[in-house]
């Protein structure tokens, strides 16, 4: 099928190839659910606010029928006849019931309150998809980190061995940051939820329209109250963007840490065999590969997100195509590359594990627990953190220059550093001393809110994992409301056919 005879001059064909056709294919193919729900919900409001009479709104709904029918998405090309998606629909209405009655849809409706109604009605599910997605890496993350909560890793500072930690106490921190980005976007998700319509071309209508039936009708949350705003304002977009801009910012910092973890030298985080792609030429290699797609398809998402802002900037607090139709489609490629990672990240984090051998290996030779050796000083020797440090720092560069182990070699060069900065000897037995400075002490004793010990840890899981059911909680009931107002909208519609 082709788009109808609608002016006997065609545009510039230049003008239909560069602008006209992208704009029409942009609206066929993402946006046509959308006008159908909006023409379906805007009679409704008007055959029930007495604009329309019931014999009106039965012609129209007929024939808004018959035209789903007809037209073949699949197969409509676009020949510039009509400008756009908006009057190709309208053309067939007035040859259906022609000018007069055709005409009377549009009545207190612009194409300007449409699009935009539009734009959100297409975030809409793909932002509850993101969150979905991001529930779920949320719970991976949580089960990983529930069942590594005890498993011992070196932490890394400044790109150095810094502090021995837990895995679970790396993946809560991961948890929160994580919980914040789903927070962002399900607050970007409250602009997007609601509806510009009504506010026709700017400044609403004298007709006696109501805004609220109609959002009602489309599933969302209430109208947007400023009919300016609701043609001019583009947070709904800055925000959605800007929010997902950051999540897959901070998604890729973990990312950049896991490439790390599991390169030869550092080794301690294992990838499974099926997540592990092999040289063509070097049998002895084991690549990750799954963690350089997802630093790039981070990266990717960051700068699709972020491109979406650019093209916002700057632009005039009106009606602007700048936010519209192309712009929308090239935004759709940001949640669709985040997909990808979600789902990639998900199934990674649950399949990932911690190799203890290295993990051991790399705290014997970097000495990472003296800092718990410094602060037991101050307790148990009544030093002050000052002279501690100075005699644990003494301990570590002896050990280090040994290529020792602290434990295992630390207690002679600390009896003598200790002996030398305070003049008497340390009460510290060798079996004392090498306790204090274990990795699993080191952990043990930070019980702290927010610490990595395993009670500290285990609270924060929990309270982490109430977030996510409220997170849930709230998902449902979007769904449920969608679904009813999805109901309605089919059965007032309907119901306007036996009107006549």
């Amino acid at each position: 099928m082709t788009a109808m005879k609608d002016r006997s001059v065609f545009p510039d064909p230049v003008y239909k190839e560069t602008v006209l056709r992208p704009l029409f294919d942009g609206a066929k193919n993402h946006h046509a659910d959308g006008f159908r729900a909006i023409d379906r919900a805007h009679l409704v409001m008007l055959a029930e606010t007495g604009i329309l009479t019931p014999e009106q709104a039965a012609g129209i709904a007929g024939a808004l029928i018959a035209i789903d029918e007809e037209i073949d998405l699949d197969g409509l090309i676009y020949t510039g006849e009509v400008e756009d998606f908006f009057f190709l629909i309208e053309q067939h209405l007035k040859a259906k019931l022609g000018p007069d009655l055709a005409g009377r849809l549009h009545t207190s409706r612009s194409r300007n309150d449409i699009d935009h109604t539009l734009f959100k009605l297409g975030l809409k599910p793909r932002t509850e998809i993101l969150l979905e997605k991001m529930r779920a890496l949320l719970g991976a993350v949580l089960a990983t980190a529930e069942r590594e909560a005890e498993t011992l890793i070196v932490a890394y500072t400044h790109g150095q061995p810094a502090q021995p930690t837990t895995f679970g106490h790396y993946l809560g921190a991961m948890a929160e940051v994580l919980i914040r980005d789903i927070e962002r976007i399900e607050a970007a998700l409250e602009v997007i939820d609601l509806s510009p319509m009504g506010a026709a071309a700017i400044t609403t209508s004298g007709f006696p329209i109501d805004r609220e039936r109609v959002a009602e009708l489309l599933g969302f949350a209430r109208p947007l109250e400023n009919s300016y705003g609701c043609i001019a304002s583009v947070d709904y977009i800055t925000g959605i963007y800007g929010a997902m801009a950051l999540s897959f910012l901070h998604l890729g910092r973990p990312v950049q840490d896991f490439q790390v973890w599991s390169s030869f030298e550092v080794g301690q985080l294992y990838v499974p065999n099926g997540l592990v792609q092999i040289s063509s030429i070097m049998p002895q290699k084991r690549n990750p590969v799954p963690i350089e797609h997802l630093r790039h398809l981070c990266s990717q998402t960051y700068g699709r997100a972020k491109a979406m802002l650019d093209v916002m900037h700057n632009t005039p607090f009106t009606d602007m195509n700048d936010s519209e139709g192309e712009s929308q489609a090239m935004g759709y490629q940001a949640f669709d590359a985040a997909y990808r990672v979600l789902d990639l990240f998900t199934a990674l984090i649950a399949q990932v594990s911690i190799n203890p051998e290295r993990v051991e290996i790399n705290i014997k030779r970097s000495c990472i627990t003296i800092t718990e050796l410094a602060d037991s000083l101050v307790r148990l020797e009544n030093l002050s953190f000052r002279q501690a440090h100075e005699v644990s720092a003494a301990v570590a560069r002896a050990v280090v220059a040994a290529d020792g182990s602290l434990a295992d070699d630390g207690y002679g060069p600390f009896a003598s550093a200790f002996r030398d900065a305070t003049g008497r000897v340390s009460s510290l037995s060798q079996e004392q001393f090498a306790e204090l400075v274990s990795a699993r002490h080191f952990v043990s004793v930070r019980d702290r809110l927010g610490g990595p010990a395993p009670a500290a840890l285990a609270a924060s899981l929990g309270r982490y994992r109430e977030k996510l059911e409220t997170f849930s909680a709230a998902a449902a009931r979007r769904a449920e409301r969608q679904e009813k107002a999805h109901g309605e909208l089919n059965d007032k519609f309907n119901a306007l056919l036996g009107a006549a």
